[in-house]
């Protein structure tokens, strides 16, 4: 479905933020993981994950759920393929595909389909099958791609190489699986690491589980003990940032007063870094008792950052840049490229449609403010990348003209009610 977002003069309101996808997920993981059961409060509900929901069933799981937590009876470390489940369809999740690869290489053999072969399906994952590899699992796929089958079920420890210079994700996966395996592991990360801010949530959530894991200060190398096992555990989800990010921007791009409950203020989330760079943008806001409340003007200042840390939020953080007065420049971003969509070329094309005067380099954004605002009057492609969607929403806020935003319902994969929680602050759109 395509959404039409209307331009508005103000947004006004209070709603309680999502909870977080990526806290979620390794929950969702980790309890499985246990051999006992857990209890989850406030999981969020996305396509992402209930992509793990979903596989964690088919390899054994048991789930319980009602309006305020999921109860998880675990698989411990000996996870069995369903016989109604010959094969793990992840949807268009990459660190569900990503974690789950690492898990499944405990069992004979998993097959992993290809369902968004136009999305997940184009994105490689050749450092992870590497570094499985190298624990004995013998891996099919398409030059790195899906769809993947996994041998495993007679992995050993012992050293392990991996590259971060793509995704964290390929590190996280090794992280929740190695301290299952019989013998001691060490895992040294090659060439650079992406988002350590993330690799930093997996190994409190991993923690929190009861294991052991030694990591060096610049999560460049871990010592794993083998043969620990999950334990059960009580959880309790904290608010989604890289969400929150496209709300806090949008309020900042236009004349507001717009409040969001449930973020905390020492969150591990990198993207929680979109305070501060409101912040430095001149927007007024406070940050409070786990509230943030925006008092929009409209009026932004340009900014520089670096967005390795804040992946998630960058997106949104170059929407309301596209208003501000000056040039911003985001740097040491490349890692956009290899998400859903190229989300440095991809987006920023579609950005100039919108009006946008912005440039790309490897792994930099610029964009070059205009406060007077966008034409917008045009039909935009989101390539099917939630995070996109998001951002472009915001553009379309303050855009002369409606702005058509096409697929705009694959926004489920992260934020099911991105569109429900700005109506309800004044936005006004339209499903088609």
């Amino acid at each position: 479905m395509d959404i039409i977002v209307n331009p508005i003069s103000r947004l006004q309101g209070d709603i309680q933020a999502l909870s977080s996808k990526n806290y979620t997920t390794r929950y969702l993981l980790v309890a499985a993981l246990a051999e006992g059961t857990s209890t989850i409060y406030y999981p969020a509900h996305s396509e992402d994950s209930d992509a793990m929901r979903r596989c964690l069933r088919d390899l054994g799981a048991t789930l319980d759920e009602d309006d305020t937590k999921i109860v998880i009876k675990g698989f411990g470390a000996q996870p069995v393929l369903q016989p109604a489940s010959k094969q793990l369809d992840v949807g268009n999740a990459g660190a569900v595909l990503r974690f789950l690869m690492g898990i499944a290489s405990l069992l004979p053999e998993v097959h992993f389909i290809n369902a968004y072969p136009d999305s997940l399906g184009k994105r490689p994952h050749h450092d992870l099958i590497d570094a499985l590899e190298q624990l004995g699992a013998e891996i099919q796929h398409q030059d790195g791609k899906l769809p993947i089958t996994i041998k495993g079920g007679k992995l050993k420890g012992g050293a392990i190489r991996v590259s971060g210079n793509i995704s964290s994700q390929y590190l996280s996966a090794l992280l929740f699986l190695t301290p299952l395996l019989s013998e001691d592991s060490t895992i040294e990360v090659t060439d650079d690491l992406k988002s350590k801010v993330v690799v930093g949530q997996t190994l409190e959530v991993i923690r929190e589980a009861g294991i052991i894991i030694e990591a060096s200060e610049d999560l460049m190398s871990y010592r794993v003990p083998g043969n620990q096992r999950y334990a059960a555990r009580t959880y309790r989800v904290q608010g989604d940032y890289p969400g929150s990010a496209a709300v806090l921007a949008a309020a900042a791009v236009l004349p507001s007063d717009v409040t969001l409950r449930g973020l905390t203020e020492d969150s591990k989330q990198g993207e929680r870094a979109i305070v501060d760079v409101l912040r430095m943008m001149n927007v007024p806001l406070t940050h409070e008792d786990n509230v943030v409340r925006v008092q929009g003007t409209g009026q932004l200042s340009a900014v520089t950052f670096d967005g390795d840390a804040a992946t998630d939020a960058v997106l949104a953080m170059v929407a309301a840049a596209v208003f501000a007065d000056g040039t911003s420049r985001f740097y040491n971003v490349e890692n956009l490229r290899y998400k859903e969509c190229d989300r440095i070329t991809d987006y920023l094309n579609e950005l100039r449609k919108a009006g946008a005067n912005v440039e790309e380099r490897q792994a930099e954004i610029i964009v070059h403010g205009r406060p007077e605002g966008v034409e917008g009057g045009v039909e935009i492609n989101a390539h099917y990348d939630h995070r996109v969607i998001m951002a472009l929403s915001i553009v379309a806020l303050r855009a002369k003209q409606p702005i058509r935003i096409k697929d705009a319902h694959h926004v489920a994969k992260s934020y099911p009610q991105y569109f429900d929680h700005l109506t309800a602050l004044g936005a006004q759109v339209e499903w088609i």
